[in-house]
This record gives C-alpha cells, sequence and structure tokens, in this order.
C-alpha cells in the first residue's frame, strides 16, 4: 500500500489500512532514536515549518525532534513572533511561508478547523498537531501505538477516557481512532463535561468512573483544561479529585492488567495520583517515546512514503 495523503488533519478520516502503515512505519522509525548517531538523510533538503498558535512542550519538541532526526530542516514560529500581531491574517502568513518554499507546515490552532483551512488553500502538506477542541491525531497515533505494543491487537479492547471530555481534542481524536480498529471506548466525567451527542461519535457515556474502569483494558486520565472553560464547571478540585481522579484504591477496581495513559501535562493529584502516575502500569512515559516515533513516520509519510527515500 502506498500513503498517497498530502496531510493528516485528523483520525476520522484515516481508514483502518492507513492506521496501521503509520504504526507500523513508526515502529520502524524508533528504531533509529536507539541508533548511537540519532539521525538518517530522509528528509534532507525538505523545510518543516512548526507553526504553532498555543503553547506546546511535547508535540511542539517531538516534532522538532522528528524533522531532525530525519535530517529535514525545521523551523520553529510561534503566533507572538509572527506577523499575525500586526494584523496579518492566518492564510496570508501561511502563503509567506510556502513562498518561502516550506515543504510541511505543522500547525497548532486555537480554531477548530484552522488546520483544515491551510491545507485546503496550499500545496505544502499540513500536519494537525491540535486545532481547538476538535482533533489531535498524532496524540492519538501515538496513543494507539502505545496500546498495540502492550495489547497486540486492538479489536475487543475496551478504552475508558476520563475527565474533561468537552475540552479535548485527544478524547475525540482517540474515539475515532481506536473505535475505526475495533476496540470500544467509554468516556466518564462530570455532566458538565460531557458534549451532548458525543455518542454519535462511536463512544459509550458514562458518569461513573468506576463503572467506566471496571472493565477497561486501557485507562486514559485527562486534565482539566481551565483555559478553555468560559466558567466553574466544577466545585473545587479536590472534589473532583475524589469523585473523577485515579488513586491506587480506585485503580483496584479495574483490571489487573489495565494499562494507564494520560497525554499530558499531568496535573498530579487532580485527575491522577502520583503513585499511580509513577507506578509500573503508567505507560506516560512510553508515550512521549513513541511520540517522536510517529511524528517521524507522519513527516515520512506525507512527503512520498518512501518514494525514493534513504531510511538507512
Amino acid at each position: 500500500m502506498q500513503f498517497t495523503r498530502k496531510d493528516i488533519l485528523d483520525t476520522a478520516s484515516l481508514s483502518a489500512e492507513e492506521i496501521i502503515m503509520i504504526l507500523d512505519t513508526a515502529e520502524g522509525m524508533k528504531g533509529i532514536s536507539q541508533r548511537a548517531v540519532k539521525k538518517v538523510p530522509t528528509l534532507r533538503g525538505q523545510t518543516v515549518v512548526l507553526f504553532f498558535y498555543e503553547p506546546s512542550t511535547r508535540t511542539r519538541t517531538s516534532f522538532d525532534i522528528a524533522a531532525k532526526r530525519l535530517s529535514a530542516d525545521s523551523i520553529s514560529i510561534s503566533a507572538s513572533a509572527s506577523s499575525l500581531v500586526k494584523g496579518e491574517s492566518l492564510i496570508d502568513t501561511a502563503r509567506n511561508l510556502e513562498a518561502m518554499n516550506a515543504d510541511i507546515i505543522v500547525m497548532r490552532h486555537s480554531s477548530s478547523g484552522a488546520p483544515h483551512l491551510l491545507a485546503s488553500r496550499l500545496k505544502a502538506s499540513v500536519i494537525n498537531a491540535g486545532d481547538g477542541t476538535h482533533a489531535h491525531p498524532s496524540q492519538a497515533l501515538l496513543d494507539m501505538m502505545t496500546v498495540r505494543q502492550k495489547k497486540g491487537s486492538f479489536e475487543g479492547l475496551r478504552i475508558a477516557i476520563i475527565g474533561d471530555i468537552s475540552h479535548s481534542r485527544v478524547a475525540r481524536s482517540n474515539i475515532a481512532g481506536f473505535g475505526k480498529m475495533g476496540a470500544h471506548v467509554t468516556v466518564a466525567g462530570p455532566p458538565t463535561m460531557i458534549p451532548k451527542g458525543i455518542e454519535s461519535l462511536g463512544c459509550r457515556v458514562s458518569h461513573h468512573m468506576d463503572g467506566a474502569i471496571e472493565d477497561a483494558d486501557v485507562i486514559m486520565m485527562l486534565r482539566i483544561q481551565k483555559e478553555r472553560q468560559k466558567g466553574f464547571l466544577f466545585p473545587t478540585e479536590r472534589e473532583y479529585a475524589s469523585v473523577y481522579g485515579l488513586n491506587r484504591k480506585r485503580l483496584k477496581k479495574a483490571k489487573k492488567d489495565a494499562l494507564i495513559l494520560h497525554p499530558g501535562p499531568i496535573n498530579r493529584g487532580v485527575e491522577i495520583s502520583p503513585d499511580v502516575a509513577d507506578s509500573p502500569r503508567s505507560l506516560i512515559l512510553d508515550q512521549v517515546n513513541n511520540g517522536v516515533a510517529v511524528r517521524m513516520a507522519l513527516l515520512y509519510l506525507v512527503t512520498g512514503g518512501g518514494q525514493n527515500a534513504d531510511t538507512d
């Protein structure tokens, strides 16, 4: 199978075959990061622009590392350091970047759909690094890679996603991605943080965390995204932690081999206790490690998927 997509905008539009191809490619890319010299000439001469309208640590850094390990030239631009602060439109900024012969634009934006707008106007490839509350495909793919490494396959797995579902692009991308691969997804959280109609994406809704995690093979905890909330959606962090936080006592109600994921950043003591976050069942650092490999795979695939590429 040849990967023919110019852009990576969400997991919902990816086929199961494309997801498998991305994950298989990422497994191959992971070996590059384990070498003494962590670099191959695969994307030599390609220019990757990291255009992040919102703050980011893991995603931005891992895309930067991914580009450099493939020998691409990586340039980082933030909204505060671009002409957007002078009133330049998003499209004009992107067109100027393309006029400088950028090959790939990795974009994070606060507005849902912004990467889709760019992708429809530009010849350069666009990779969505998170848009509003809509999608975060590379995060979902690295989550899937992490689960596949431990569970072998996705068919029949029960995935519980707990927390601020309303404001989580990670939740939406994981619902689409895992569901497409045959897993069953349940979301749980305070009623004020569960959007109406979320079931239409292919998940089950529970307002009781204990029931959601009882038969789960994977528990994904989400942080409360205060920066996106316009009002008070819960009384106090202490009360939230007591009802929806994952601690050692509550974890006993889950399957003994249930895996724990978190997209980060972690608010320790709120959605997850420190001892659980650092426990052997936690794959949080595995997710970070796999993030570089997945993003290497995405950069590689949108530039041709192996045609005339040297990965040795």
